[in-house]
């Protein structure tokens, strides 16, 4: 067909709530040329019926226990066979022709080796929640913890074998570490399309377990400071520690954590002042939360966040309709702008 195989993984463990989505949001892609493979980690839920009902559409599919998300990937990705490869979890969603644009970018562009979309956040109805538009990050962004959505990420198999994989010992870092050696060996690239919906669900970890994320942050900033340690400047270093720091007190904060949240935005502040109060309204709120007095600033971060809910949906729906799909399953979208209006101004 002259068309590239992609091959996309799916790791999963009792998500039986979110995977079906999942599933038809990769099988009703408009690309012909798709291998489809689900790591599941001995579920105990209905997931493994679920896989069953789909098998026809996998190129392989295994239940079985094993030792977490990034050994469940590898194992998916050693069965694969595509030319270009990604991974998306199995409560988060691909966006209508995401497949197909991200193997357009790379076909246009044969220096990249790996490209990235926007993405939107939804919740478990699969309403969205945040328009999570990125920059044009280079490997020196990635260093100094820029981070990009993982579901909207796409790369040629020549990186990902030379990068050697994921990092089995990281359970919440695993793949920015991952996009952090990819971009010392190759060229990435930004598309300003939205690829993906990632679930903010009170199972996800970056939810229930938003504190582990700042704790193996440390970890990879230290990684990162040892491997390069002979090429990065004192300007370079500072991007790196005030980027993990304010990347940290931002997951303490969503682990409920407000004194490590302020010493974490503290010690990014001393790298990089102006970065940091990006964040100020974090702060902020850390603050009122310590001193017991959280709920005076309630009233603003519910109307910032009836704002952001507003402008992601808006941007999902604008998406769809100009690609000319009707519907998709597992987005909760209105189907007017009107419609739209008016969920926003209940």
């Amino acid at each position: 067909m002259g068309l590239p195989l992609v091959s996309i993984v799916t790791p999963s463990y009792n998500q039986a709530h979110f995977l079906e989505a999942t599933i038809r949001s990769v099988i009703n892609q408009n690309y012909p040329h798709l291998e489809y493979i689900i790591v599941d980690g001995g579920s105990t839920d209905e997931s493994v019926e679920i896989i069953h009902r789909y098998a026809p559409y996998l190129a392989w599919w295994v239940s079985e226990k094993d030792e977490g998300q990034a050994q469940a990937i590898n194992k998916g990705f050693s069965h694969a066979k595509g030319e270009i490869l990604a991974w998306i979890n199995s409560d988060d969603l691909y966006l209508p022709d995401a497949i197909q644009n991200a193997v357009t970018a790379l076909e246009q562009n044969p220096q990249l080796g790996l490209v990235y979309g926007d993405a939107v956040t939804i919740d478990e109805q699969g309403c969205p929640l945040h328009l999570l538009a990125f920059g044009d990050w280079k490997a020196e962004d990635l260093l100094a913890f820029r981070i990009i959505c993982q579901p909207a990420v796409f790369f040629r198999r020549s990186v990902w074998e030379a990068a050697g994989g994921l990092n089995e010992s990281l359970h919440y870092m695993l793949d920015h570490d991952l996009w952090q050696r990819m971009a010392q060996l190759c060229i990435i690239g930004h598309v300003r399309q939205i690829w993906a919906a990632a679930r903010h669900h009170l199972q996800a970890k970056n939810v229930q377990q938003a504190e582990h994320f700042a704790d193996e942050i440390e970890r990879t900033m230290q990684g990162v400071l040892k491997t390069y340690s002979m090429s990065l400047t004192k300007d370079q270093v500072k991007q790196i520690k005030g980027g993990a720091y304010r990347l940290q007190g931002r997951y303490y904060l969503d682990g409920g954590k407000p004194l490590a949240a302020l010493k974490a935005y503290g010690r990014s502040f001393w790298h990089l002042p102006k970065y940091t109060l990006e964040h100020k309204h974090r702060i902020l709120y850390a603050l009122l939360e310590l001193m017991g007095i959280a709920g005076a600033a309630e009233k603003q971060r519910v109307l910032r966040e009836k704002e952001r809910r507003y402008r992601a949906a808006r941007e999902v729906y604008l998406q769809i309709q100009k690609n000319r799909h009707a519907e998709w399953d597992g987005l909760c979208l209105p189907v007017s702008l009107d419609e739209m209006n008016q969920l926003y101004d209940d």
